[in-house]
């Protein structure tokens, strides 16, 4: 049984709103903020807690602080300065950070975090929106194990999985590999669908038969349908996408890796962002085969 702690969520979009409203369902006080004001006093109106101003006044208090929100720079401008949540935040508390961002601003963060006496994760997620409501999502984290011990209960109340992958900046390089497995999945499901429509086959009975074995995926259970009627409102957004995949390119350039398939997928997202596709989900690679 978890009992009751003071929290605080910076960043409620898609993931972070839900995934901050499971905290306070749970019992926890979350003081949250937003960069758009609007977006925290309704999340309050239906939660409960405070909307606070600045990063800074979320983070006084708070035990726990947790953000999620778009890009390294995004990720500096919550945590860093006098309105940042470290300015906020007592020694002794923890920082995690839901952000898919680089290694390199993570592991600058823990630093800085440690020379104020604060804990730093990161913890990027896997799962997508959906996942996110429904408190299901994948949660690989890089840190301190004692400091992982002390908040991964709290960061259960939203997922299904939390693994401490190593140090800090492990959580980020996982979910690197992640982002690298998925954009080579989605090309591959995306020419096969394309493939079988060529061929003339009932194409929802394809991808039924083959889901029972080997090429089974998830992003065939949950996309091949909704990819096969061109549905692509909702999950995680082709911007959103290749802002991931530039990062892997760049720690790719860093480490030695070799990744031809991201370089190629990415090619692919940039011409789906050209015929207006950017906020489309990441399935819609199948458009460009069907041109």
């Amino acid at each position: 049984m978890t009992f009751s702690r003071n929290l605080a969520f910076i960043g409620l979009g898609v993931m972070g709103g839900p995934m901050a409203g499971h905290l306070a369902k749970a019992g926890h006080r979350v003081n949250v903020y937003n960069r758009t004001h609007a977006r925290a006093d309704q999340w309050v109106s239906a939660h409960g807690g405070e909307a606070c101003p600045t990063p800074r006044a979320a983070a006084q208090g708070a035990e726990i602080v947790f953000a999620c929100v778009g890009n390294d720079d995004d990720l500096r401008a919550i945590t860093l300065g006098d309105d940042g949540a470290f300015a906020g935040m007592k020694p002794g508390a923890i920082f995690v950070d839901h952000t898919t961002a680089s290694a390199e601003v993570a592991r600058a963060l823990f630093q800085q975090a440690q020379n104020q006496g604060l804990g730093f994760l990161d913890a990027p997620v896997s799962g997508g929106q959906a996942g996110a409501e429904k408190g299901l999502l994948t949660v690989m984290v890089g840190g301190e194990p004692h400091i992982f011990t002390e908040a991964e209960p709290v960061i259960r109340r939203f997922a299904k999985a939390v693994t401490l992958m190593g140090p800090s900046g492990a959580g980020q390089l996982t979910k690197m590999v992640n982002q690298i497995c998925i954009a080579g999945l989605v090309q591959a499901l995306s020419e096969g669908i394309a493939f079988a429509e060529h061929a003339g086959l009932d194409v929802a009975k394809v991808l039924d038969v083959i889901s029972k074995g080997a090429a089974q995926s998830w992003q065939m259970e949950n996309r091949g349908t909704t990819m096969i009627e061109g549905r692509f409102d909702f999950g995680f957004a082709v911007d959103w996408m290749r802002k991931d995949l530039a990062i892997v390119t760049d720690e790719a350039r860093r480490n030695g890796a070799r990744v031809p398939v991201v370089a190629l997928v990415d090619q692919f997202y940039a011409a789906v962002q050209a015929k207006g596709g950017s906020r489309w989900d990441t399935s819609s690679l199948v458009t460009l085969l069907r041109d």
